[in-house]
């Protein structure tokens, strides 16, 4: 399978999930050289894919810095923004995370990978801004997100995945409304091809001397049918439908999919269909 990662086995509805992991698993790598993808995002959708705040690039310095010793070689920044310069480096992209009117803010990031938003649309936002659209965030997990930003040790790398589900194979995904538009024209019979998952890797860690914070986003993305070749884990997919919560199901807007999903479960001869039948 393409997918490095099932976190629907692990859970079904929202969760802070957070893993310590050694620092050289930091980044996945598995893209030979992520700029012959970034550049032309870049270059074409400047607004959705980069931003900074004035004062963010010592910081996005040290970040630079961090990525070349992960990847063991220099990267040339000459005439470009740090971060910037790092994110074409890597596959994952990069956000910088400072304290700043006495909360946690996005000052600067490279979004080439985006799931239904843009870097102007996040760029200065504070922690609590950043997850509204998560029904129960604030009161769920707010306090906790920002007691690990702030308990951030410059030895510990954290990691954490989730998952939702897409008709489109394209990783660059600023808006879903177009995508999610086609919906009603697919074709049941192909949701295994049609439909596919896409997870996140996401991880979080220090930058001791600016006491700022990296996060980081690898997006993986594979068809729904890969999921046939590996039994339990189309158990465990469809066990996870069936069971997620309804804030989860809202938020990712599962509803749309569940006829689709239905038809391919059964096609597969799973057990757990979408009704529990």
């Amino acid at each position: 399978m393409r997918l490095r990662h099932a976190p629907w086995e692990e859970n079904a509805d929202f969760a802070i999930g957070l893993r310590a992991i050694s620092p050289d698993a930091w980044l996945e790598g598995g893209e030979a050289d992520p700029a012959v993808r970034k550049d032309p995002l870049i270059a074409a959708h400047p607004a959705e894919t980069w931003a900074e705040t004035e004062g963010s690039r010592e910081a996005q310095a040290e970040a630079l810095a961090l990525v070349e010793v992960a990847l063991g070689r220099h990267i040339a920044a000459e005439g470009q923004a740090p971060l910037l310069a790092a994110a074409r480096a890597t596959a994952d992209d990069l956000c910088l995370m400072q304290r700043r009117d006495g909360d946690w803010r996005l000052t600067a990031l490279c979004l080439c990978a985006p799931t239904f938003f843009t870097a102007a649309q996040v760029i200065g936002r504070s922690l609590a801004d950043l997850h509204a659209p998560v029904e129960g965030f604030a009161e769920r997990f707010l306090t906790r997100t920002r007691r690990v930003f702030d308990g951030l040790r410059q030895d510990l790398v954290l990691e954490r995945r989730n998952w939702t589900l897409v008709n489109a194979a394209e990783r660059f995904m600023p808006s879903a409304a177009a995508m999610r538009a086609q919906i009603p024209e697919i074709d049941p019979a192909e949701s295994g091809r049609v439909l596919h998952l896409r997870v996140e890797r996401q991880t979080l860690r220090r930058l001791p001397r600016t006491d700022s914070a990296l996060f980081t986003i690898r997006v993986w993305i594979t068809p729904l049918a890969d999921l046939a070749e590996d039994r339990d884990r189309l158990s465990a997919f469809a066990k996870a439908w069936r069971s997620a919560t309804p804030t989860f199901r809202n938020y990712k807007q599962l509803a749309l999919y569940d006829r689709l999903i239905e038809v391919f479960l059964r096609a597969e001869g799973e057990n757990y269909s979408v009704n529990g039948n």
